[in-house]
């Protein structure tokens, strides 16, 4: 197992779980990946995921290890979900903010007093919505794609009429046919920088996220997503997984295999279908800078698709070579900007939303290399309700400005000493959030402050374009269009991840990690596998991944 993130630590406790013998290799001091943790002066950031969504994915996960998330995290729901704080248009005051709370009716009412009729709009949205969603769980989440017959049941032909439409048109145009308001239009369309993407970039399909923070709240696990992390790493653990960190690997090592051929006489035809070679294990080089050669029949690379595709396999072996990923979409990258701050600030809940008034500009800035001033940003203050995070008399601070994937934009640092574009990116979030939130000596109250930007994503991550989420959920990135979990080279090379299917965020990272366990059992259903009886010992197999 390449990689020790959220997707590394899950496929390897799946497949020990199922009789694997699982060794997972993780370049970094400690597992986790884009899920991490910094801890400085008392403080400690998540640095990564901070919105614990599809709660029913992580349920079933940890069913499938036979135990559960209430066994295993301390999840809190939080009320208000998110604050919503908006520039509001040149020359008006700018509105006060908007919550958006853990209760449905409550945010229909929310919606129907800032814009006539917008209560029942809301009310039809979320149930196509949900709609949406179900049909996505069961037919499009937990599917490698590999059996087009099993996306051709009954249930998916009679909702086509409704569903084709969503693919054509955009996120930002079907909200806009339903809501005037700009603030109620973002409150919708802020779901699509989850995905990598923007409103007007993401297929309307994706209007199905709206059913899970409008209408059940948004959670939070006390200890934060390090303690997610802790907890599927110890389950890994638990079932045999052996974790190395420290440990870079520097190619994955193949064996060739003999071309398959038809016809008949002297002069049979080659196929130019099926692997080329066969796995074989892979080399890497310990904290030592020691190097080491690991004999295995099956490699998972749950790391970067981009790193992997392109590092770690010669060029005749690669699905993914550069010419591919010249021609995607990368998602954003960002600035991340951790601040422990003096005293108390009750003008921010656990989640807020910052958003520009014109943030169409605001995202075709992005995706055409500018970094966008003013900027939207996202803030969470994990203090409102852990109090683990940070020191007493202190709040902990975690923002996130969107920028593009360039790592070119240079890396953050410690006490303001980053390069010069994040740390510029950082004095004016930190400004915005002030003036905004009614906070004016917000900067004079930071004790802890250290930064992070697409060069450390980069870096330390070998993360495509130094991109904070991986390719972005566009059309043709999404689904079936997105990149297959298996090598069509190498027999034996599966992959797990944001990178590849289903896609973005640790709910789908989860679902990828079971999609490499399905693909190995021949499993071609599109629902989630079978949860198993409790006491059910798995069968031991003579494989070593």
């Amino acid at each position: 197992m390449i990689g020790g993130g959220i997707a590394g630590l899950a496929t390897a406790a799946l497949l020990a779980q199922d009789g694997y013998d699982v060794e997972l290799f993780e370049q970094r001091p400690t597992v986790g990946g884009r899920a991490g943790s910094h801890e400085v002066g008392g403080f400690r950031f998540d640095t990564g995921p901070s919105w614990y969504l599809m709660p029913e994915v992580f349920d079933h996960f940890f069913r499938l290890l036979g135990t559960s998330a209430e066994e295993q995290l301390d999840l809190r729901v939080l009320d208000p979900a998110y604050r919503v704080f908006s520039e509001g248009a040149p020359g008006q005051v700018r509105p006060g903010p908007l919550d958006i709370t853990a209760d449905t009716a409550t945010n229909v009412a929310t919606f129907e007093a800032v814009e006539a009729g917008a209560g029942r709009r809301l009310t039809a949205y979320l149930t196509s919505a949900s709609e949406a969603y179900d049909v996505a769980v069961r037919h499009f989440l937990y599917t490698s794609f590999t059996s087009p017959l099993a996306l051709a049941s009954p249930d998916v032909l009679r909702r086509l009429p409704r569903l084709l439409p969503l693919l054509t048109r955009s996120l930002e145009d079907f909200v806009a046919a339903r809501f005037t308001d700009r603030r109620l239009q973002q409150v919708l369309g802020y779901p699509a920088v989850f995905l990598g993407s923007s409103p007007d970039r993401a297929p309307s399909l994706y209007h199905l996220m709206s059913a899970m923070d409008l209408t059940g709240g948004v959670l939070y696990p006390q200890g934060g997503f390090t303690r997610l992390i802790e907890a599927v790493a110890d389950l890994a653990r638990e079932q045999g997984v052996r974790i190395r960190t420290g440990a870079t690997v520097t190619e994955v090592t193949t064996a060739s295999v003999a071309p398959r051929t038809i016809g008949g006489g002297r002069r049979p035809s080659r196929l130019r279908r099926g692997p080329r070679a066969r796995v074989t294990g892979l080399r890497w080089r310990d904290a030592d800078g020691l190097e080491h050669v690991h004999a295995a029949d099956l490699v998972v690379g749950a790391g970067d698709l981009h790193h992997l595709e392109t590092r770690l396999l010669p060029t005749h072996l690669r699905t993914y070579p550069q010419s591919y990923w010249d021609r995607r979409t990368s998602g954003p990258g960002a600035v991340l900007v951790l601040l422990g701050v003096r005293g108390e600030l009750p003008q921010l809940p656990h989640h807020s939303l910052f958003f520009t008034h014109d943030w169409r500009a605001n995202f075709d800035a992005i995706f055409a290399g500018r970094v966008p001033a003013p900027a939207s940003a996202y803030v969470c203050k994990p203090s409102a309700t852990d109090p683990s995070v940070a020191p007493d008399g202190h709040e902990n601070l975690f923002v996130l400005v969107p920028v593009p994937a360039d790592p070119e934009l240079g890396r953050g640092g410690a006490d303001g000493r980053g390069d010069a574009q994040i740390e510029a990116v950082t004095d004016a979030a930190v400004a915005q959030v002030a003036e905004w939130a009614g906070v004016p000596d917000l900067a004079d109250r930071v004790v802890v402050r250290h930064t992070i930007g697409p060069g450390d994503f980069a870096a330390d991550l070998s993360a495509w374009r130094g991109g904070m989420l991986g390719p972005g959920h566009t059309l043709r990135q999404s689904a079936m269009f997105r990149s297959r979990n298996a090598s069509r080279h190498v027999d034996g090379l599966l992959y797990a991840g944001s990178s590849t299917i289903p896609g973005i965020g640790l709910p789908m990272c989860l679902i990828s990690a079971e999609l490499v366990l399905k693909r190995l059992r021949g499993d071609t259903s599109t629902g989630p596998s079978p949860e198993p009886a409790p006491g059910a010992r798995p069968v031991t197999r003579e494989v070593h991944v």
